[in-house]
């Protein structure tokens, strides 16, 4: 069975490398050319070394004199030799290095192109920290054989000429070297199978302790809140102990076989030594083809090395790929239509028609079916658990519904392009993001048209404007890593004033004003319904204050719309949105207490 698998992983890494080869034809080409001519430059100058040695040194050595010239002439040899060989390393390296590099940077592309592309859903079925350790990690895995393939090529061709030329100068010599290098490689082929299930299991540990990494540090803020250091540290400790064991096992293998491949070439020099000096004495080769053969042996041993350092590789290569394809290759995309809003600023109609949601075997919403009138607001209110934050995913099309449709205007969502939604809807979640940059860049994003002046207009409307100014820097004042020098409240305002910047047809607030003081989320409110020309807006609300401002409410439990119609109507004939109401009432009025028994202390 463990053969069996080596050589399967043998047989996917040989795929790979042609797949590479295949999306890279000419860069590869150009660094093979210059590898193959190393190669043939260096068994041309071994015999080189094998005639100035033998015709040259030896008869001088006799002679008890030098002609200058000829060994002017053996130095300029040597020296042109040297010169193109230098030619074709720098055509080898530096066209390996160029493939390699674009083959990574090329599929870092295509792997976060796919990120972009998958819905929300299947993001959360995995873990941020395996995300990037696919993007970046099993990316580099993947394609890491690169670097020494065309030298590996290269040599090939070097020992298919070597044999050439070994058979030509004495059969007896060419079959040490017959011995010698298929041992060498059946060598390579043990140490790569010994080492696959090493690398593949240290490359699944890799992503491992960058998920658990990744979690730890996102998280950082409730593990110092409920004292976890100890139990954190811990959890990451026997993950990377594991790694760390697996990384061991890789060094002593190599510890063991890297010795016995530099030791073998050593050896078949030496027995190339011993029996060409019988032949010698027995006058079947001359001291030019011993010296050639000999410099020849020496010269080999570490080009060959280039075939085993792929092949070591191979194993770690494919558990690359493997992670990497199953993003390329998942399933789930939400691709989008043609379509495009003309109405671009305008106030939208958003409508749901019958939709209906569930994550795998759990139903979420059931037949919802409501409207968002042009400019108006419209609440949405249920308990927790009810699928109001499922309801402003749809709303702004992070997912699609199971059955039903949503329609903006009189359009399915789902047939209007990418570029439009994110021109017509704006979403504000609960939790706030604010990137590690100033406040101006957190506004506008870098969209462009995107004015000063238009971002003052957004921070008034999500009356940020005034803290904003009070800052240090003002617009240019960097907020720090997830805006930590900035209230809950105050990243809340800049969020929304990141959505209202790009004046969209549809605003869909999910409780994104719950850190906000009453007084000024009520003020934000009536800024947005103010607005010329207004914003429709859905707003997932929990406040009695946030609710009485919207035209409308649609209260939902258990994923089904159970009634609509203003706040009053609602109180006076649906006991169980009255009974909800009143509880978030009773329970803001007791936050409002301790907030003011903290203030007086």
């Amino acid at each position: 069975m463990a053969e069996r698998t080596s050589r399967d992983v043998l047989v996917r890494g040989l795929r790979i490398l042609g797949k590479a080869i295949r999306e890279e034809p000419r860069i590869f080409a150009i660094s093979v050319v210059g590898s193959g001519g190393f190669g043939l430059l260096t068994i041309g100058g071994a015999y080189v070394v094998g005639a100035v040695v033998g015709d040259i040194v030896v008869p001088s050595l006799e002679d008890g004199r030098v002609e200058n010239g000829v060994l002017f002439l053996a130095a300029a040899v040597l020296v042109a030799l040297s010169l193109l060989k230098v030619a074709a390393i720098f055509a080898r390296r530096l066209g390996a290095a160029f493939m390699q590099f674009r083959l990574q940077a090329a599929y870092r592309r295509r792997v976060t192109r796919r990120y972009l592309e998958l819905p929300v859903a299947w993001h959360q079925r995995n873990a941020t920290g395996t995300l990037l350790s696919n993007a970046n990690s099993d990316v580099e895995a993947t394609w890491f054989p690169i670097a020494p393939l065309p030298f590996a090529v290269g040599t090939l061709i070097m020992l298919l000429g070597a044999f050439v030329s070994l058979f030509a100068t004495d059969w007896v010599l060419a079959l040490v070297g017959a011995a010698i290098f298929p041992a060498l490689f059946a060598l390579n082929v043990v140490y790569s199978r010994r080492m696959a299930p090493r690398q593949t299991r240290a490359q699944a540990l890799r992503g491992e302790v960058s998920a658990i990494a990744h979690e730890s540090f996102d998280g950082a803020l409730v593990v110092k809140t409920m004292g976890r250091e100890a139990e954190e540290t811990a959890r990451f400790a026997v993950r990377a102990g594991e790694l760390r064991d697996a990384l061991i096992s890789v060094g002593r293998l190599r510890g063991v076989f890297d010795p016995m491949l530099e030791t073998l070439p050593s050896l078949g020099t030496l027995a190339v030594l011993l029996v060409g000096a019988w032949r010698l004495r027995q006058g079947q080769v001359t001291v030019t083809e011993l010296v050639s053969v000999a410099f020849l042996f020496t010269v080999l041993a570490f080009p060959v090395r280039a075939i085993g350092w792929v092949l070591a590789e191979l194993p770690r290569s494919v558990a690359g790929w493997e992670r990497v394809r199953r993003v390329l290759t998942a399933e789930g995309e939400m691709p989008y239509g043609a379509g495009v809003r003309d109405a671009h600023g305008r106030p939208a109609t958003l409508r749901f028609d019958s939709v209906s949601f569930g994550y795998e075997d759990a139903a979420v919403l059931t037949d919802v079916s409501f409207t968002v009138p042009a400019g108006r607001t419209v609440a949405l209110v249920g308990p927790t658990g009810s699928g109001k934050s499922t309801i402003a995913s749809l709303a702004v099309r992070l997912v699609d519904p199971g059955s039903g449709t949503v329609f903006l205007d009189d359009t399915p969502s789902h047939e209007l392009s990418a570029a439009s939604l994110a021109e017509t809807i704006a979403l504000v979640p609960q939790v706030p993001f604010v990137f590690d940059d100033s406040v101006r860049a957190n506004v506008t994003l870098d969209r462009p048209g995107v004015a000063d002046e238009d971002v003052w207009a957004a921070l008034r409307m999500a009356q940020a404007d005034g803290f904003v100014a009070s800052l240090p820097e003002g617009l240019d004042t960097h907020v720090g890593e997830r805006g930590a020098t900035l209230s809950g409240g105050q990243r809340q305002r800049l969020t929304l004033s990141r959505a209202l910047a790009g004046r969209p047809g549809l605003l869909v607030l999910d409780d994104s004003t719950s850190a906000v003081d009453p007084r000024v989320e009520a003020a934000i409110l009536a800024s947005l319904r103010s607005a010329d020309p207004p914003v429709t807006i859905l707003v997932v609300a929990y406040r009695r204050a946030t609710i009485a401002l919207a035209d409308e409410v649609v209260y939902i439990e258990q994923g089904r719309v159970i009634a609509t119609g203003t706040h009053a109507e609602l109180l006076a004939t649906v006991p169980g949105y009255t009974d909800l109401v009143t509880a978030y009432e009773q329970a803001e009025a007791e936050r409002e207490r301790e907030r003011a028994f903290e203030e007086a202390l």
